[in-house]
Order: C-alpha cells, then sequence, then structure tokens
C-alpha cells in the first residue's frame, strides 16, 4: 500500500510539474541581434511555458513552432490596420498565408490572431479609430470562411487606459468617453464571436507614473492599506484594474466576456523602480497569485497571463521611459536575471537559460583617455546613445554611478556592440579605441554583442532564392 500511495505522489507531482497553467510569454524583436526561433522555442520548452505571443507573423519565425505544442498568439501591426478594414480579399489572402499554411498534421498551434496593438493609446491621437473594428470583423470573418473561426479567434491587445473609474474605484468604471461608442461594438462582437478580450495591465507604469501612489499596492504581498469600493476590499492595483474592466464590459452589454491578460511584467533596469530586488517581489506575488487561481473578486477562477517579455529589447523606443528596454525575465542574451518559480509554488531557482549562444569576440570599445580632441566628446556621446542604447545610464540605473569617463566609455561600447562590433563603429574622431579587457565594473555590466539570428536568416533566405533559381535553370536546360 505504501508503494501504491509514494506512486500515486510522484504521479502528481509530475502532473503539477509538467507545465505551467495558464502561463505564456510576449516575444518581441526589436533588439540589434535577436535570438533564433529554435532557441525561444528550447528556452520556453525548458521552463515548461507553453504559449507564446507574437507582434507580427514572420513565417520564417512562426515556422520553428511547428510539432511543439506550443500555443501560438500571431499578431497584426498597427500600421496594416487599413489594409484590413479597406480590403476583405486582403484579409482572406493573409489568413492563407499566414495561419492555414501552419496548420497541417505535426504544424502550428495557432489559437489567437491579434489585430493591431494598443490602438487607442492617446499618443496614437485617433489613427486607427476608423480601421479597427472593420479590421477586426475581417479577419474573423476571413477566419471563419477558412474553416477556422471555431479554433481560432481574433481579438485585440489593449491598454489598461481605455478604462476609467477616476477615483471612485473600479464599481463605477466605464469605457473612455471617446471611444466608448466604439468599445461597446467591439465588445459585443467579442461577445457573439466567443472571442477573449485581451488588456495589458501594468503596476509599474501606475508606480512611475504617479508620485502618490503607494509603492505597496503595486505589489501582490497584501501589505498595501485596504482600499474598500462597494463592500469590495482591494489590496493591489491589478485586482482593481482588471475589476475595473470586468464593470466596464458589463455596462458595455457583454458581461462573462473572457478575458486575457495580454502583457503583465516587471522592468530592471533604467528607472528608480526598474531593479531586480523590485521585479523579484512582483514575480514573486504574481506567480503565487497565478497558481491560486483565485482570479479577481468580480472575475474569480482562472486567468490565462502572458508576462511581458521573454528578453530585454535595446532597439525599443524609450519614449514612454528608459525602462523600455528593459521588460525581460531574460537578459538580451536569453541568461536569467534572478531565481523564480513560474508555478508559483515558492521553490524559486535560476530560470533555465538559452544554450548554446554564440557572441561575438572579447573585445569592448572604450575612451581613448590619451585622445586630443576631446572637444567632440559630447556629441560623439550623444551620437553613441541616439543610434545605441544607454538606458543603463539614466537615474537609477545599473550603470548610473559611472564617472565621466565610465559614461563615455558604455556610450561607445553599446554603439559598436550593437553594430556587431564593426571596427568602424569604435572610431569616434579617435576618441575610442577597442581593448580586450572587460570594461565592465561593479555591477555595471558592458555587454558583448550576439552573433544575430538574422544573419542566418538572411542565409536561409538566399540559399532558398538560390535553390530556386538552380531548379529553373535545371528546366530551361
Amino acid at each position: 500500500m505504501a508503494h501504491i500511495k509514494m506512486l500515486i505522489w510522484a504521479c502528481c507531482l509530475a502532473l503539477s510539474t509538467s507545465f505551467t497553467y495558464g502561463l505564456g510569454v510576449n516575444w518581441g524583436t526589436q533588439a540589434a541581434q535577436t535570438l533564433h526561433p529554435t532557441t525561444i522555442v528550447q528556452m520556453l520548452k525548458d521552463n515548461k511555458i507553453d504559449k507564446i505571443k507574437l507582434f507580427d507573423s514572420d513565417h520564417w519565425t512562426v515556422k520553428y513552432f511547428a510539432g511543439t505544442g506550443i500555443e501560438v498568439m500571431l499578431g497584426i501591426p498597427n500600421n496594416q490596420l487599413g489594409k484590413f478594414a479597406d480590403d476583405y480579399d486582403f484579409a482572406k489572402d493573409w489568413v492563407k498565408n499566414n495561419v492555414t499554411t501552419h496548420l497541417y498534421d505535426g504544424g502550428v498551434n495557432i489559437k489567437y490572431v491579434t489585430v493591431g496593438n494598443e490602438p487607442f493609446l492617446k499618443s496614437y491621437n485617433g489613427s486607427f479609430m476608423k480601421s479597427i473594428f472593420p479590421a477586426l470583423q475581417n479577419v474573423q470573418k476571413a477566419l471563419n470562411s477558412a474553416g477556422l473561426g471555431d479554433k481560432i479567434k481574433a481579438t485585440i491587445p489593449q491598454n489598461a487606459d481605455i478604462y476609467e473609474s477616476g477615483n471612485s474605484g473600479p464599481s463605477q468604471g466605464d469605457f473612455r468617453s471617446d471611444i466608448r461608442d466604439l468599445m461597446q461594438k467591439i465588445c459585443r462582437f467579442f461577445k457573439d464571436n466567443n472571442a477573449p478580450f485581451l488588456v495589458n495591465i501594468y503596476p509599474f507604469l501606475s508606480l512611475h507614473g504617479n508620485k502618490n501612489f503607494p509603492i505597496e499596492f503595486a505589489f501582490f504581498d497584501d501589505k498595501a492599506k485596504p482600499v474598500r469600493d462597494n463592500g469590495i476590499s482591494y489590496t493591489n492595483m491589478f485586482d482593481a484594474n482588471l475589476d475595473t474592466l470586468v464593470v466596464s464590459l458589463k455596462k458595455a452589454g457583454s458581461p462573462g466576456v473572457k478575458v486575457i491578460v495580454g502583457e503583465i511584467g516587471w522592468p530592471t533596469d533604467g528607472d528608480l523602480y526598474a531593479n531586480v530586488t523590485l521585479a523579484k517581489k512582483f514575480y514573486t506575488g504574481f506567480f503565487k497569485k497565478m497558481a491560486s487561481k483565485k482570479g479577481t473578486p468580480l472575475y474569480p477562477g482562472y486567468i490565462e497571463y502572458y508576462l511581458f517579455s521573454l528578453t530585454d529589447e535595446n532597439q525599443k523606443s524609450i519614449a514612454p521611459g528608459s525602462f523600455e528596454r528593459h521588460w525581460g525575465v531574460f537578459k538580451y542574451d536569453g541568461q536569467p536575471k534572478f531565481p523564480m518559480d513560474f508555478t508559483g509554488q515558492g521553490h524559486d531557482s535560476m530560470p533555465v537559460g538559452a544554450k548554446n549562444i554564440k557572441y561575438l569576440e572579447n573585445k569592448w570599445c572604450v575612451l581613448n583617455k590619451y585622445a586630443e580632441d576631446i572637444g567632440k566628446l559630447p556629441s560623439s556621446v550623444q551620437y553613441a546613445c541616439s543610434r545605441s542604447d544607454c538606458t543603463a545610464l539614466s537615474y537609477g540605473g545599473s550603470c548610473n554611478k559611472l564617472d565621466a569617463d565610465g559614461n563615455v566609455s558604455y556610450a561607445f561600447n553599446m554603439y559598436y556592440q550593437m553594430n556587431s562590433q564593426d571596427v568602424e563603429s569604435c572610431v569616434f574622431d579617435g576618441l575610442a579605441q577597442i581593448v580586450e579587457n572587460n570594461a565592465s565594473t561593479g555591477s555595471c555590466i558592458f555587454p558583448i554583442g550576439l552573433e544575430s539570428a538574422g544573419g542566418r536568416i538572411g542565409l536561409d533566405a538566399m540559399l532558398h532564392i538560390l535553390a530556386g533559381f538552380l531548379i529553373f535553370l535545371a528546366i530551361l536546360v
């Protein structure tokens, strides 16, 4: 009997740790050098994560998820919305070329298609107001026409600023007045098509954007002073925010629409609050909450989440803040930043990082202290930073404590590495020099660039074209 109990316990343990229920990741590629898709697949499998959200539908990338069992969410960028809105045939062709083509026996497990990305951000000044809903309708119609409508749903990733409650609490939530009528139509479309509402919620941004925001309210450890609303006590921003959406959906005549959290995470550099200590605090509480499957007071139960993001992206826009390039759970090279437990059981260990990564040579570009024309230093540093990534030098950043010479060297090196160590990228009118001694100091890492997957992509494409050309020649002969 003891042996049977032990066997049952072992089986249950194996099942509970086979993969992380409800957890996916976003993978963006706005970086100077990107990891190969096979490396990304390996990282997901090693860390038992079986969902990924992409921001486009690049055929070369998507094909690597075939046969992996990983659930894939494809993306359509905002700059393509007009085409989808104006031309249903264009949407049909897109579905054929980017969805159907991957759906063979042992192919890619495509579950959702995202139409646009946060199209109602106030910074867009209403640019996508007219195109987003027709584009959504045409994509879902094309999926239905292809016989995929029951399996694959179209949705729209939305920023949490599309709804609000003022200072009155979630019970007074509603969609923004400038988009309320349109959001009602979109929400009813989701309800009629059994499609989910995809929302991006970032407690970090609330903390970053509001000096009066109580810091503990950004986390999940119940240390914040409770906020009561309509008989409900809230101790964290996430629950209050998502419940504001739930109330907004109800007011829009679409109660019961499934909610998926498309982006959630905490950055680790480039800002006073963006650091490993706070990121670990956030993720520890978040994973515990996720594992409990309790949801929120108004949306109890299971919720799907997609971490933002898998890796850092050193070419993202920093208009919102320098932290934008440091959202990754993993560094630019796929190596983990700190211990965590994706299952939320509290058994922290270092996530399994990318394997067999090929770096450029052990060379760094630093300030030549013996340079004569130092008057050009300010413009040279400005040039280097504007075309690379100096966000770690920001106030509160990991390299914020470097001296003046260190700041210059960091800027020069980032430009050099992000240009694949091209010798010409370490000149700066004689102000820079290449060294073989690691220039890192203290907690400030001077990274080395990667052999980009982009180079291999180009080679694959060239070989494919060459093979086609040779076949064409053989036919002529």
